[in-house]
């Protein structure tokens, strides 16, 4: 899951052009949610599983986990360290990976299907690359019975069908199922399941092959976005208003 910046505060980048994820608001991605659901309901099922909710991310990163845990999720583990600062996808799925390899070789790995706040869609695969498991991912529906996974994928001209046998990387879209809010008795219950934090140096993983310098990708230049203008007012007092809306569109190239 991902800690991320809440879409309705005021976001903003840091003087080297990375994403100020301390200074502003913020949440468990929305899109990650929807796996935290998936992931409860194979649990409601009545089988013997146990869901452990994972991130990355600086000291705030712990209320995405606390969300997931109120939920209903049985532990959260938070990879905590100042060197993966700017990291791009292809550390952040080594960091996980790693960590994913210290809790215990799982049977389902459940990811949202990107982040709200970059949305690569790149860090399952790259998940599955790095654990040597297959992927199953952007599932609209999902269906488990015992080690079979079946899911649908909506594309643009078709729907397919896919299944694979654990152990797997799953990925879920928005379309998969609402996720639930956390009830009063979840919110307390949270409160006393375990949550362990890990550093790099726990995990294996050597400073250098992390953060701004090692990432593969560089933001040049953000600047703010502009402030919006008025519309355009097309009227129509002579009937030509029907010739001036199409004119507009076709030349903003709508159609």
């Amino acid at each position: 899951m991902k800690y991320v910046p809440d879409a309705t505060a005021d976001r903003r980048f840091e003087s080297d052009n990375t994403v100020d994820r301390v200074g502003v608001d913020g949440l468990l991605s929305e899109l990650d949610e929807y796996a935290v659901e998936q992931a409860l309901q194979i649990k409601e099922k009545g089988e013997d599983v146990t869901v452990t909710a994972l991130t990355i991310g600086p000291e705030q990163a712990e209320a995405a986990v606390r969300k997931a845990l109120q939920m209903g999720a049985d532990q959260g583990v938070h990879v905590k360290d100042d060197a993966i600062a700017g990291s791009d996808a292809i550390a952040t799925s080594l960091v996980l990976a790693k960590a994913i390899e210290k809790i215990g070789r799982p049977d389902l790995v459940m990811c949202g299907m990107a982040s709200t706040d970059a949305g690569m869609s790149v860090v399952p695969a790259m998940l599955a690359e790095r654990l040597d498991l297959p992927q199953v991912t952007l599932a609209s529906v999902v269906e488990t019975q015992g080690d079979q996974v079946r899911i649908k994928r909506d594309g643009d001209a078709a729907t397919e069908v896919i299944g694979g046998t654990l152990p797997l990387v799953l990925s879920v879209t928005d379309q998969s199922g609402e996720a639930r809010y956390p009830s009063f008795k979840g919110i307390m219950a949270a409160k006393k399941k375990p949550l362990e934090t890990y550093s790099l140096s726990d995990l294996g993983v050597d400073a250098g092959q992390v953060g701004l310098d090692a990432a593969w990708t560089a933001v040049e230049e953000t600047a703010a976005r502009p402030p919006r203008t008025a519309g355009e007012i097309v009227k129509d007092e002579d009937g030509s208003g029907a010739t001036a809306l199409v004119e507009f569109l076709a030349a903003k190239k709508f159609i």
